[in-house]
């Protein structure tokens, strides 16, 4: 199993993150699939490996979070759980956000979160300083372990990480949009930044909300909110297809999919990827991403063809 660091722990190179596992509001949970295909995907991906699983308090208003509180009381291995505060403008001040801990602590049900992130930089309606104060007392109260951000710049995860070292406690990770075809974190300095200050990077939606599956054609658009996104549309599915029959091509030669491609692509950048899984099918898809490595000269062929996403 290869493997990732985040802080001081060690996990999978890769993880699931969990959004789609009871929203109803841009994903189809409680009508394409349920409960028992989102357990098949939690199980599927523990025997495989994958025990690092990412969550939110947002997603599915809570539901996400208790179900893989349910799922998690029925396993022996020991698993890494990551989950999300949203600073909403009504959700301002210390107590709000211990309450919020507090809630998430009992949805996992868990005494301890393993990984805790501030799920966008809002400054404005919270200061960062006193946010991150309070994450800092529950570290120091035990009932998170690490402290993570997400969609932070370059810039926003230096402050955050002066903050912090300035308490004791360093910043673990943050959390960003990174692909084959999001790959503005190379360019505007956040992975530069990251290593320097021995930050992990999380890679979320590291397949485009499915697009470098390769499975979505003009003849076959996905269902859902997705299709208000234009790279969904006619237009945005044709610019995509001459990259799509590189990973096609390298993964005949690989003997795996392009969703493998894609994912052993973003280790191999030096994030940790965490794509989403609706089913055990998908769960053990994402898994197949690791054991193996895509070549310098592969690497170099998919650094190319998304050269615009840059």
């Amino acid at each position: 199993m290869q493997v990732a660091t985040i802080g001081n722990t060690t996990i999978p190179a890769l993880g699931i993150g969990t959004w789609a596992w009871g929203d109803t509001l841009f994903w189809s949970y409680g009508k394409d699939y349920g409960a028992p295909e989102v357990k098949s995907a939690f199980d599927q991906a523990v025997n495989n490996g994958l025990t690092f699983f990412d969550t939110a308090e947002i997603y599915g208003s809570g539901e996400s979070e208790r179900l893989i509180g349910q799922f998690a009381k029925k396993v022996t291995k020991p698993l890494f759980l990551a989950t999300k505060y949203f600073p909403f403008p009504w959700r301002m001040g210390t107590a709000v956000i211990e309450k919020a801990i507090d809630d998430s602590l009992d949805r996992l049900q868990v005494k301890c979160i393993d990984l805790y992130q501030i799920h966008w930089h809002l400054h404005f309606l919270i200061p960062e300083k006193t946010l991150l104060q309070t994450l800092a007392k529950a570290v120091k109260k035990g009932k998170i372990a690490q402290v993570g951000v997400s969609n932070y710049s370059a810039e926003q995860m230096r402050t955050a990480h002066k903050i912090l070292g300035d308490l004791g406690i360093p910043l673990a990770s943050n959390q960003v949009n990174y692909s084959l075809m999001v790959r503005k974190i190379e360019s505007n300095g956040v992975l530069e930044t990251a290593k320097e200050l021995g930050i992990a990077i999380i890679a979320y939606s590291p397949l485009a909300q499915g697009l470098l599956t390769g499975k979505y054609k003009n003849t076959n658009p996905p269902k859902g909110a997705r299709q208000l996104d234009t790279r969904f549309g006619a237009k945005g599915l044709d610019q995509i297809q001459p990259l799509i029959r590189l990973m096609r091509d390298i993964a005949d030669q690989q003997g795996r999919t392009c969703a493998q491609v894609a994912l052993n692509w973003a280790i191999r950048k030096g994030t940790i990827p965490i794509p989403g899984a609706k089913n055990g099918d998908q769960a053990l898809q994402n898994a197949g991403a690791l054991g193996w490595e895509l070549t310098d000269t592969e690497m170099a062929q998919l650094d190319r063809a998304s050269r615009s996403f840059l």
